[in-house]
């Protein structure tokens, strides 16, 4: 197993929170996924055989790059899409 720490951008919430587990949860291989809201982090436990890009990727489609990523505006648009998505299911 590996820990992995991704400093990213655009977390704003918890709405964001719930589509970034839902979204790498569902990565085979991906076996926790924890957010720190305050650090703009998230920590994934996952597999030896998975590619940490895989997990990147994911991350950057959902609007969530890496924080040493270019943020242009459709990722942002991206993200706010993605925390009203996360919100809804919270309800």
């Amino acid at each position: 197993m590996k820990i992995e720490e991704f400093k990213i951008a655009n977390l704003k919430c918890g709405g964001c929170e719930t589509t970034i587990k839902k979204g790498l949860l569902k990565i085979e291989g991906v076996s926790s996924v924890k957010i720190d809201n305050d650090k703009d982090t998230v920590t994934v436990t996952y597999d030896d055989s998975l590619d940490k890009v895989k997990i990147t990727n994911k991350l950057h489609s959902l609007g969530y790059p890496e924080a040493t990523e270019e943020n242009g505006l459709l990722l942002k648009l991206k993200s706010y899409a993605s925390c009203m998505m996360g919100k809804v299911d919270n309800l």
